[in-house]
C-alpha cells in the first residue's frame, strides 16, 4: 500500500510538471537556480517521479516552480507518507483510487528488446486511429481480440524496450489510447470487467505521461460504463473529476465531450437530477464553440455539432421530455451516415422511447423495427441492450395493432439477456 502510494503521488508530480511544459532536466535546473543548491540532477527528479523519493525539503521551490500552492503539495506528501486522513488532491483522488496495482508499465530492470524510435511510436499511433475507424463500422464483438493483442504488444513493448524520453512519453500517450478505445470496443461486446480493465490501465499509461485530456477520457469513458450499468452515482463522481482533470485550458472538443458525459450521468440518475444535465449540456455547447485553447487531439475526431445534439436528445428522452427529443433525433437521423449501422440503431432506439413517450406508439413501433433490422447483424451488446429497452417501452401499447405487430415478432428478444 505504501509503495503504491508513493507511485501515485510520483505520477502526480510527473503531470504537474508536464502541464507546465518542463522536462525533467529543466524542472531540475529550475529547482537549482531556485534554492541556490546544485544539488538535484535530472535523475533525482526522475525517482520522484517514480515514487523512489518523496521530495519534502524541496517543496516550496516545487511549488514555485510548478505554479502549485504549496499546501496542495503538501497534502499529496502526507498521502504518499500513509496518513489515513491525506487524500491526493481534487481529481487526482479519484483518479487514484483507479490505478492497477502495483505498475503493469514498469519497465524490466534487464530490457530484452531493442532501442525504439519516434517512428515506431508513430506505426503505433496509426494502427491505434485504425482500430478507431474500424469502430465506427464494426461492433464490440469483431474487434475485442484484434485489440486486446494490440494492448498486450504496446505494453510488451513499453516494458522491454529501451528509448529516449521523450520517446517514452509518447508511448505512454499511445498505450492510454489504445487502452481507451479497446476498453470502448470491450463494453461494447459487453465484457465490462475485461473492459475497466482496460481503462485502468489507460489511466495509469495517461498519467504517467502527464497527458491530462487522455486521463479524462479514459476517465470519462469508465463513467459512462459505470452509468449504464447502475452505478450511477459512482459514475457521476468519475464522470466530474474526469473535467476536473482535464482542465478548463482542455482544447474545446474535449471538454464538450467530458460534460456531455456529466450531463448523461445526471440524467441517469433522474428528473430530480434534471437541472444538472441541462446545465453540463449548455457548458458543452460552450466549450465546443471555444477554440481558443488549442487543436483537438486525433481521438477527438469524431466530436462535433451533429453528436452533441444527439447527446442533447438522449438526455431529454431519459428525462421524458420527448417534444424536445424528437425533433432533434429526426433531424440527426436524417443526415446520418448509412453505414454507421451500430450508432444508427441506438439513436433509433432513443427516438422510438420518445415517440413512445409522446403518446406515438405507431411511429414507435415503426422505429422499433428499424432499430431490431439494423441490430440482426451487430455483436454488440449495446445494441442488444436497447433493443430490449424499447420493446419493454412497447409493452404499455400493446392494445395498439401496430404495437402487437412487433411484441408478436420480436418480444422473444426480451428473454435475451434477462
Amino acid at each position: 500500500m505504501a509503495e503504491d502510494r508513493r507511485r501515485q503521488f510520483g505520477q502526480y508530480l510527473a503531470g504537474l510538471r508536464r502541464r507546465t511544459g518542463k522536462s525533467q532536466r529543466q524542472l531540475a535546473g529550475l529547482l537549482c537556480a531556485l534554492s541556490g543548491v546544485q544539488s538535484v540532477t535530472r535523475n533525482e527528479v526522475s525517482r520522484w517521479e517514480r515514487g523512489g523519493r518523496v521530495p519534502e525539503a524541496w517543496l516550496p521551490f516545487l511549488a514555485a516552480a510548478l505554479r502549485t500552492p504549496e499546501t496542495q503539495l503538501q497534502q499529496a506528501v502526507a498521502y504518499a507518507r500513509g496518513d489515513r486522513l491525506a487524500q491526493l488532491p481534487g481529481a487526482a483522488a479519484t483518479l487514484a483510487e483507479l490505478l492497477p496495482p502495483g505498475d503493469p508499465l514498469e519497465p524490466l530492470t534487464a530490457r530484452t528488446g531493442h532501442r525504439i524510435d519516434v517512428a515506431k511510436v508513430e506505426g503505433l499511433a496509426a494502427r491505434v486511429h485504425a482500430l478507431r475507424l474500424a469502430d465506427d463500422v464494426l461492433s464490440g464483438g469483431d474487434l475485442i481480440a484484434p485489440a486486446f493483442r494490440e494492448l498486450s504488444a504496446a505494453v510488451t513493448l513499453h516494458r522491454e524496450a529501451s528509448y529516449a524520453e521523450d520517446v517514452g512519453r509518447s508511448l505512454l500517450v499511445q498505450i492510454g489510447e489504445l487502452a481507451q478505445i479497446t476498453g470502448w470496443i470491450a463494453s461494447d461486446a459487453g465484457r465490462h470487467a475485461d473492459a475497466e480493465r482496460a481503462y485502468r490501465l489507460g489511466i495509469s499509461a495517461a498519467r504517467q505521461a502527464g497527458d491530462g485530456p487522455l486521463t479524462a477520457n479514459l476517465a470519462g469513458s469508465l463513467a459512462y460504463q459505470w452509468v449504464n450499468a447502475g452505478r450511477v452515482q459512482d459514475g457521476i463522481g468519475l464522470a466530474q473529476a474526469a473535467v476536473d482533470e482535464a482542465g478548463d485550458d482542455a482544447p474545446g472538443k474535449t471538454r464538450a465531450l467530458f460534460l456531455d458525459r456529466v450531463a448523461w450521468a445526471h440524467a441517469k440518475a433522474g428528473r430530480s437530477h434534471a437541472q444538472e444535465a441541462l446545465r453540463a449540456l449548455g457548458e458543452a455547447h460552450d466549450a465546443l464553440s471555444d477554440d481558443g485553447h488549442g487543436e483537438a487531439p486525433l481521438w477527438a475526431y469524431w466530436v462535433s455539432r451533429e453528436e452533441l445534439e444527439v447527446m442533447d436528445a438522449r438526455v431529454f428522452t431519459e428525462l421524458r421530455r420527448p417534444l424536445r427529443a424528437v425533433p432533434l433525433l429526426a433531424d440527426v437521423l436524417a443526415r446520418y451516415d448509412a453505414t454507421h449501422a451500430r450508432e444508427l440503431a441506438l439513436y433509433r432506439s432513443w427516438l422510438a422511447v420518445a415517440l413512445a413517450d409522446a403518446n406515438e406508439p405507431e411511429q414507435a413501433a415503426a422505429e422499433a423495427v428499424r432499430v431490431i433490422e439494423l441490430s440482426g447483424d451487430l455483436t454488440s451488446d449495446r445494441t442488444a441492450a436497447r433493443t430490449r429497452t424499447v420493446l419493454e417501452r412497447l409493452r404499455e401499447y400493446d392494445d395498439v395493432p401496430e404495437v402487437r405487430t412487433v411484441l408478436d415478432a420480436h418480444g422473444h428478444l426480451l428473454l435475451i439477456g434477462s
